[in-house]
């Protein structure tokens, strides 16, 4: 089948469910992760056939499911790097590179030459590796409450060549860790209302683990709390605590 044809039925099955510039997207996304095949090079040779279309087009089904791209590629790229992701962690967001780089911009890291930094909640270990790769002398430790979570960090750490020290804990019960002293925490912590589930997309709600996304609708700070409390025990004089709001 000719590659043009094939992102036609892209289009005919999607159109409906995202934006056209979306599903080109899509499209030229997963040709070049499958088949290395780039948009230049589609556009070079428009009448290109691919005789091996059953994985993009099973990728299409998942699509039309409203799975989010990254989940089926197995991958997706932060702050410059790359990670791996699957359903149990959540997918990296932009705005968390943003709190990287406040981090990185913050005052304290010029003051600490090997500043020790603890990534709570740390899922993908996108925060933690990246600091670590930004910040060469650093002792960076990172937490999660699941073991499955914790497996795809190391890998993410691993293939990205960064020293992390993970630690499988739920941050509710401190004392797992209490000895330690940190000069900067960071956290995404969970802080969505089960009630609010009506107001989230089905990519986020069908396929995003819900232990990173929700919280008791009663106590939803729970965690901001409870991680404000660690801090304020096991900060350093001048540590500073990171939230993504």
């Amino acid at each position: 089948m000719k590659l043009k044809d094939i992102q036609y039925i892209f289009h005919q099955e999607l159109d409906a469910i995202y934006d056209k510039h979306e599903v080109d997207r899509f499209f030229f996304i997963l040709l070049e992760s499958y088949y290395n095949i780039t948009r230049i090079k589609l556009a070079v040779n428009p009448e290109l056939i691919m005789d091996d279309n059953e994985k993009i087009l099973n990728a299409l089904k998942r699509l039309k499911s409203q799975e989010p791209i990254q989940y089926i590629i197995g991958q997706t790229e932060f702050f410059g790097l790359p990670f791996k992701v699957n359903q149990h962690i959540l997918i990296p967001r932009p705005e968390t590179e943003e709190l990287v780089d406040w981090i990185l911009t913050s005052d304290p890291r010029p003051k600490t030459q090997d500043p020790a930094i603890l990534d709570v909640g740390t899922g993908s270990g996108c925060i933690a590796i990246s600091l670590a790769k930004n910040l060469k002398n650093a002792k960076v430790y990172a937490l999660d409450v699941s073991r499955k979570a914790l497996n795809v960090a190391i890998e993410n750490a691993e293939s990205n060549d960064v020293k992390v020290e993970f630690i499988e804990a739920d941050i509710l019960m401190t004392e797992v860790i209490s000895d330690l002293k940190f000069d900067i925490i960071v956290s995404n912590p969970p802080y969505v209302r089960h009630l609010e589930k009506t107001q989230m997309k089905p990519n986020v709600l069908n396929n995003e683990p819900h232990l990173a996304l929700f919280v008791e609708d009663e106590n939803p700070l729970q965690f901001y709390k409870a991680i404000t409390q660690f801090a304020v025990n096991n900060l350093k004089d001048n540590g500073m605590l990171f939230f993504e709001i």
